[in-house]
This record gives C-alpha cells, structure tokens and sequence, in this order.
C-alpha cells in the first residue's frame, strides 16, 4: 500500500473528457462525410443536436457537454491561457 497522498485536479480531467468528446464528434462527422467544423459551429450556435450525427455516439457524447463551459474551454485554448 502506497505511504503518500496522490493529487487530483478535476479541471485537468474535465479537460481531457472534453478534448475526448470533440475529437470523437469531429472523427464521427468526418466519417459521415459532413464538414466537422461547420457542424460543430452550427450546434455551438443553437444548441440543436441535429448538427451532429448519430453515428459512433457522436451526439449523445456532445450532449454530455455543457455548451457554455464548451465555449469557455475553446477560447482559453486559442488564446493559449
């Protein structure tokens, strides 16, 4: 049995299941043959899951993101902050 206190950072991890999720839509979208950034853009806007296909879960795993803290993430990471 380990004798030391492990850290956790949940924001890390929430960031990792994100980056996870959008990925997965983006490949999802790309196999389906649609232009993924526009898709993702278009639910991004109106938060109709229709932009996004069904196909390997795609749309049940962006659902799973709250679309505020999805737009939050996305301009920390252009901005580099």
């Amino acid at each position: 049995m380990d004798d030391f206190t492990r850290k956790f950072n949940a924001v890390e991890e929430k960031d990792q299941q994100i980056h996870f999720i959008l990925t997965s839509v983006y490949e999802a979208l790309k196999q389906k043959g649609y232009d993924p950034i526009n898709q993702i853009v278009g639910y991004i806007l109106s938060e109709d899951p229709t932009y996004i296909t069904n196909h390997n879960g795609a749309r049940s795993l962006i659902c799973k993101i709250d679309r505020d803290e999805l737009l939050q993430i996305l301009v920390e990471n252009y901005l580099d902050l």
